[in-house]
């Protein structure tokens, strides 16, 4: 089946799955996507089941404006294609904290080099590139990576810089990482 033989068939069953009433409470709660079709994660992750990681079908899906394709895009990308440089790029087109979400579940935590990406993205300047770094950091720790002594210092280090100018998001973020891997907020 051709890239665009498999995109057809993922668009016929968003549309088979729409649910309105999710999706205008999601726009009706900021969450703006072009399109929006209101399909639960469960449901994402059965459609994506059917269909083989193809880094085409991936990509192609990442760059529409479509939150299920978006997420879906995290679930269909072969980790073993999905290179720093593609990472890079995926990172800064992440349009909000759900899609931050899914893609560091979904498919930044499952990358070889996840650790230094979590560690570059939680210094960064950028806030996307913070949230999906102290996301990042948190799944790690969950999955079982323990943190040298100066990895530790870098990361209480990060936390403590971010906390005073930290959006909604990026706080929760930072409070559920401190939580996950020093068991403790700043006082």
């Amino acid at each position: 089946m051709t890239t665009a033989e498999t995109i057809r068939e993922i668009k016929q069953e968003l549309h088979a799955n729409m649910n309105g009433v999710a999706s205008a409470y999601m726009r009706e709660r900021g969450l703006g996507y072009h399109v929006n079709f209101g399909i639960e994660l469960p449901r994402l992750r059965e459609i994506a089941s059917q269909f083989q990681p193809d880094r085409g079908v991936a990509q192609a899906l990442w760059q529409e404006n479509v939150r299920e394709s978006k997420i879906l895009a995290t679930l269909l990308m072969p980790t073993e294609s999905f290179t720093p440089d593609i990472c890079d790029t995926w990172v800064r087109q992440i349009p909000n904290a759900e899609v931050a979400q899914m893609a560091v579940m979904n498919l930044f935590a499952r990358l070889p080099y996840a650790r230094a990406k979590a560690f570059e993205w939680m210094a960064s300047s950028e806030p996307t590139l913070r949230l999906c770094g102290f996301l990042l950091i948190a799944r790690l720790h969950i999955q079982g990576m323990e943190l040298s002594p100066s990895e530790m210092n870098e990361f209480t280090g990060q936390a403590d810089a971010s906390l005073p100018t930290a959006d909604t998001h990026l706080r929760k973020a930072v409070q559920n990482a401190l939580i996950h891997i020093t068991g403790d907020l700043p006082h």
